[in-house]
């Protein structure tokens, strides 16, 4: 038995290293989320008052009474004459004779005012409050 402490082996060329294998470590790393800080996020909305101009369109009716008094065989249909309707009206006179009394000319006309109107407006704002350690 060989009590020499030489790592090398001999053989007939002479002596020989001996290989020993070495343990290989690898690492393994995992992550773990931490608390640092917290974020506070707050919206807010603001109103405010303000007035604008609206266009406002209105429909006017114009009546006019037109006296014709003539004598006419059968009642008229009611016409135009662009815009506007002609209605006739009639009478019956103990003759048994029409008489066209008078015409109603009515006619339509858009009159557009402008008027203020109080509107309320808002607007958003958001507000973030940072905060630090875990117990935020």
């Amino acid at each position: 038995m060989n009590t020499n402490t030489d790592p090398s082996v001999m053989n007939e060329s002479g002596p020989r290293p001996v290989v020993l294998l070495v343990i290989q470590e690898r690492v393994n790393v995992d992550t773990e989320t931490q608390e640092t800080g917290r974020v506070t996020v707050t919206k807010r909305v603001h109103e405010h008052e303000e007035r604008v101009e609206l266009p406002l369109t209105q429909q006017q009716v114009k009546v006019e009474r037109v006296a014709i008094n003539q004598y006419i065989d059968t009642p008229p249909a009611v016409r135009y004459e662009g815009e506007t309707m002609i209605v006739p009206v009639v009478k019956e006179i103990l003759v048994k004779r029409l008489v066209l009394v008078e015409e109603v000319r009515i006619t339509k006309e858009e009159v557009q005012t402008t008027t203020h109107q109080p509107v309320m407006l808002r607007q958003e704002e958001i507000v973030i409050t940072r905060s630090t350690g875990p117990e935020a």
